[in-house]
């Protein structure tokens, strides 16, 4: 799908205005993994570079809309690929004076976002306009985001949604706003993020007054992803990874070593973490031909290397990986699909640029613009 645009703007302009939108907390988001989806939280500033990325499908960003007690927008996350739901919310919304956006999400399923005034609404009172819509159409238990009324001990952070607009699905038509009649999407999606129409306060206020709500009584339901411990146990490494890991290697052992330690910084474990698990695992290695176990100097010296350096690939074609791989691995099914993507002129080209970050193809050059 080709975006184009009819007034030709910097990307600084673009950044800017995707982050009028799409913005919460400063100082953390979350991203996932490309291959395995697993999702993690980076606890690190949320700079111009982290949504240029993000726009250029470099890494995902997904945000924490939750500021305090306050949001700037909403989401509604309809988790299936009927879309007479999220039509019928937008439908029911503008009813409500509250215009609503459809976004056609990176996997199945639609969010739909309401927008609130810049310096944003109670979050409460955001969520409780939503669950009215939402029991209207007989969909109380759809997810909400933010999930919480404010941050607390429990939550200091909320959880995070992913931002719309990641830049190698969104020329396959992810992650874009849709025409909420058609559910084509829009032809230029900076210009309908320039029409988007704002939430006062008062509106809401207006709507809780009239339909008499009340606070519902109602715990956030957890996400698939929210927690670092389950995306470590079940989702981030590839089976090969854990077949290693659990059995240990006969041959290869320095490049097994160093490929594990990729996998282990992908996922988010610190280095004296990764250098633990890696020990653990040289006790499993059986070297054939009479070859010693790999050296704990040898250990640090892979896991340094591939700390210290930029990579990203998944050694896949390894001989030392070859033995480990299984046909139902997720990175396989990630590459047969970017391979589909590439061919159409679109999506990650496998390899890294000289700074270790994978290369976008040609609808980067444009950034989605024909102008």
């Amino acid at each position: 799908m080709k975006i184009a645009s009819k007034n030709e703007k910097t990307t600084a302009d673009k950044v800017a205005l995707f982050r009028s939108y799409f913005s919460g907390l400063t100082s953390v988001y979350g991203t996932y993994d490309l291959a395995s989806g697993c999702a993690r939280q980076v606890k690190a500033l949320v700079t111009d570079k982290v949504l240029l990325d993000h726009l250029k499908g470099r890494q995902p960003y997904g945000v924490y809309l939750l500021i305090k007690d306050r949001t700037r927008a909403i989401a509604v996350d309809f988790d299936t690929n009927d879309p007479l739901a999220p039509m019928e919310f937008v439908t029911r919304a503008k009813h409500y004076g509250t215009p609503a956006y459809i976004e056609r999400s990176k996997s199945k399923g639609y969010h739909v976002w309401i927008f609130f005034e810049e310096r944003g609404v109670p979050a409460l009172k955001a969520r409780l306009v939503a669950y009215h819509i939402l029991n209207d159409l007989g969909k109380p238990d759809t997810e909400i985001f933010p999930k919480q009324d404010a941050l607390h001990t429990n939550a200091p952070y909320g959880n995070f949604i992913n931002a719309p607009l990641f830049g190698s699905l969104v020329p396959v038509g992810k992650t874009v706003f849709v025409e909420p009649n058609t559910l084509n999407p829009y032809p230029d999606q900076w210009a309908l993020l320039e029409s988007i129409q704002r939430v006062d306060e008062h509106v809401l206020n207006e709507i809780i007054d009239l339909n008499n709500l009340s606070i519902p009584q109602t715990e956030p339901r957890p996400s698939p992803g929210d927690s670092a411990n389950d995306c470590l146990n079940r989702f981030s490494l590839p089976p090969c990874a854990q077949k290693m890991l659990r059995n240990g290697v006969s041959q290869y052992q320095r490049v097994s070593c160093f490929r594990l330690a990729v996998h282990l910084k992908r996922v988010g474990l610190p280095y004296d973490v990764a250098v633990a698990a890696l020990k653990t695992w040289a006790l499993k290695n059986r070297p054939i031909n009479g070859k010693a176990v790999i050296l704990e100097s040898e250990i640090l010296s892979q896991t340094s290397y591939a700390y210290d350096n930029s990579y990203m690939g998944y050694g896949c074609d390894s001989p030392a990986i070859a033995p480990f791989c299984e046909p139902s691995c997720p990175v396989k099914e990630w590459r047969k699909s970017n391979e589909k993507i590439s061919s159409e002129g679109v999506g990650y080209k496998e390899g890294k640029s000289n700074k270790g970050e994978p290369q976008f193809a040609n609808s980067d050059k444009s950034f989605w613009s024909q102008s």
